[in-house]
């Protein structure tokens, strides 16, 4: 199918061939009739895109800072890499979407094939959306009016954070789409509206919708047209839907603004607030968070939960229904707004459009009116060719990749690639990342059918980079499909899934099977291992992880989709110590730093302590409440008289060993390279995995215990 693309880089647009996203449980797949471009929001990416590093840079002052951080604690080169990674990422834009329900999913309601609906989706000829990101479009609504009903929510949440009664006097600060759109909705209020634009075609537009309009000019030019249009009372309100760096706008709405009146932002100003301003009238501020409740909160958008009616009126979804509704009773006019219209396939001009001079307001991507399209079709869209000239290489070593987040793009694609791998096929649930990463590095195919994968005799090793809530599920899938499997840490997160992992693997010990920790396979972690290998008797480790904060809302914290920390990414060191140990583990123990509260998970804050059989013993701090100036990871190891310190795997250091047990590297060193080169060793010789199995199956389980024993 094709889909709009956009460069980070360099904000160049194609449209490319992108697979059909795959279906599941609470998905509805659209095929699209009609989008509309975000004249904001899509205009500030591209010029973000067009512009030069230097200018990049002033944009995200605070991304410069985290940059200046990780090239301190990890290096120049780490940091030069992160940065061309993330240029490197093409974005799908759009949020305007409007199309016919082409399938529907398990645990959908009230929409059904065929209906007609408004979503936020992409530019793409099909896209993939959820229950609560959609609404059915009444026959009295167009496909072309539809596609302004989410930039018409976006309006009415301000407008509802505002609270407007009937015959108050409201400003609109900014009168382009969005404006436009909310001087109409307040109009169909019953408010009396006053609009500022500098372009007098967009003031036109508003004063045809009943506003009074007035261009920018001197701060007491303004002032005074707002108390004659508030005959002198000062005004109720004002809804500020304007792009800009500038403060003028905050400062401008707290002078005109009546006492407790109230302000809100939809669009992108400058926030530096004179206290005065808003001290002596007690006004109020708010900033209105997109097209309503729900937004970006995963258990309504994603798993389908709505907000009870009775506690929360208008969600996003009821906000697109209002808008439907108030389009189909003509309250709301959008065909007046409607200045251009391209064919998908013209879409770089009409980017090219919107970042010129000229005037442009709603800008419409048009699709192929095509016949009702089979599922079976739909299914053959899912994979796209990237290079036909690439294919398998003949011997044991074709690789095919579940999952294109940015762990698989920047570590391990690079890897395999470096290893001699034919990278053959590349799945992502969108389709978008696939075919990024599938570009960048090589792969021959792009797809978004996980089990055409795993079904396709060419591959021999699957590469699991999903979320690790998946990860169980399709090792055992893989490797019952007979392939390899290389699985990106946790390899699971119950014992119950461990269970059925083991029980897998021992039908199939010819596979190999492996998980990817890799910090066992750095070079100053081999040199360690060699020099603890001369001391006799058992060894203490402290390990301290400086793991830095991660928001409770993100995916790895969430315990069904994660798992949380301590088993996604503290199995790592539990691994590390027991590689340096050479002995089980016997037993363990973890402690959370408390008290405990609803605002952190319980295993952000978390000492570990490890006993071996040997008797060596290990303490892993893993912490995420320090600075992120100070390295990530540490470890210390005390034996026979002597000490090692390992410092982020850039410098190793020793006392009681002579020079050569030191190592200094310019670039941090996790061992990602070495650890993929291992397991493509052993895939192509038939080889036992780098890392015992029995050893992995332990250090997951003392992972999983561990976590459990936190959070009881």
């Amino acid at each position: 199918m094709k889909q709009v693309l956009q460069s980070l880089r360099s904000g160049t647009v194609e449209v490319a061939d992108v697979p059909a996203p795959a279906p599941g449980r609470g998905t509805i797949l659209v095929s699209t009739t009609a989008s509309l471009i975000s004249a904001g929001t899509e205009r500030m990416l591209a010029e973000f895109g067009n512009a030069s590093w230097l200018n990049k840079a002033r944009q995200q002052p605070d991304k410069v800072r985290m940059v200046l951080d990780k090239a301190r604690t990890d290096g120049v080169l780490s940091a030069v890499e992160a940065i061309q990674s993330k240029l490197d990422t093409q974005l799908a834009p759009g949020y305007c979407n409007v199309g016919i329900v082409h399938d529907v999913g398990a645990g959908i309601e009230g929409i059904r094939r065929g209906d007609r609906v408004v979503c936020n989706g992409k530019h793409a000829e099909m896209v993939a959306t959820t229950q609560h990101l959609c609404a059915r479009i009444p026959d009295a609504v167009s496909d072309e009016s539809a596609t302004f009903v989410v930039l018409a929510a976006i309006g009415l949440q301000g407008i509802r954070l505002t609270q407007p009664t009937v015959g108050e006097c409201v400003v609109v600060t900014g009168l382009g789409l969005v404006g436009l759109l909310t001087v109409q909705l307040l109009r169909a209020q019953g408010c009396r509206v006053l609009g500022i634009d500098p372009d007098p075609a967009r003031r036109a537009i508003a004063a045809s919708y009943g506003a009074e309009v007035i261009a920018p000019g001197s701060d007491m030019d303004l002032l005074n047209v707002a108390m004659e249009f508030s005959r002198g009372r000062g005004v109720d309100a004002v809804l500020i839907t304007a792009s800009t760096r500038s403060n003028a706008p905050v400062s401008q709405a707290a002078r005109m603004s009546r006492k407790r009146g109230r302000i809100v932002l939809v669009g992108v100003t400058g926030l530096e607030l004179s206290r005065a301003d808003f001290y002596e009238k007690e006004l109020s501020f708010q900033v209105s968070c997109s097209y309503g409740p729900g937004r970006h909160d995963a258990a309504y958008e994603t798993q389908g939960h709505d907000y009870p009616v009775g506690f929360v009126r208008w969600t996003e979804q009821r906000n697109f229904e209002a808008v439907l509704d108030l389009t189909a009773s003509r309250a709301l006019d959008v065909q007046s707004l409607i200045t251009h219209r391209f064919p998908i396939e013209r879409a770089a001009d009409a980017y090219a459009l919107l970042t010129s001079s000229e005037p442009s307001l709603g800008i419409l991507l048009q699709y192929p009116a095509a016949p009702e399209i089979p599922i079976s079709a739909v299914s053959a869209a899912r994979r796209v060719t990237l290079n036909a000239s690439l294919s398998s290489s003949g011997s044991a070593g074709t690789i095919g990749f579940l999952g294109a987040g940015n762990y698989a793009s920047r570590v391990l694609a690079p890897a395999f690639r470096a290893a001699g791998a034919s990278l053959r096929t590349i799945v992502s649930a969108g389709g978008v990342s696939a075919v990024s990463v599938g570009r960048k590095h090589g792969f021959a195919e792009a797809s978004t059918d996980a089990d055409a994968l795993l079904d396709d005799r060419a591959i021999d090793a699957v590469v699991i980079a999903t979320r690790h809530g998946a990860h169980a599920q399709q090792v055992c899938r893989a490797l019952e499909a007979g392939k390899h499997v290389f699985c990106e840490k946790p390899l699971c997160l119950t014992l119950a899934e461990l269970a059925e992992v083991q029980a897998v693997a021992a039908r199939h010990p010819e596979l190999v099977l492996m998980v990817g920790f890799n910090r066992r396979f750095a070079p100053h972690v081999e040199k360690m291992h060699a020099l603890l290998g001369q001391v006799p008797g058992p060894k203490a480790f402290v390990m301290t992880v400086n793991a830095g904060a991660i928001p409770a809302s993100h995916w790895t914290q969430d315990r069904a989709d994660g798992g949380g920390r301590l088993l996604g990414e503290g199995c790592h060191f539990i691994d590390l110590l027991r590689f340096l140990a050479g002995s089980p583990i016997e037993r363990a123990n973890a402690v959370a730093m408390g008290p405990r509260d609803s605002t952190r998970t319980a295993d952000d804050h978390v000492s570990i302590t490890l006993t071996f059989a040997d008797g060596s013993i290990g303490t892993i701090h893993y912490l995420a409440n320090g600075h992120k100036g100070f390295p990530k990871e540490r470890l210390e190891v005390f034996a026979g008289g002597r000490i090692l310190q390992l410092d982020n795997f850039r410098k190793l250091r020793s006392w009681g060993w002579g020079r050569e047990s030191t190592l200094r590297l310019w670039r941090q060193d996790k061992g990602h390279r070495q650890c993929v080169a291992a397991f493509m060793e052993s895939v192509r010789r038939g080889a036992p995995s780098p890392i015992d199995r029995e050893e992995i199956f332990e250090v997951s389980q003392a992972a999983i215990d561990l976590a459990a024993r936190v959070r009881n």
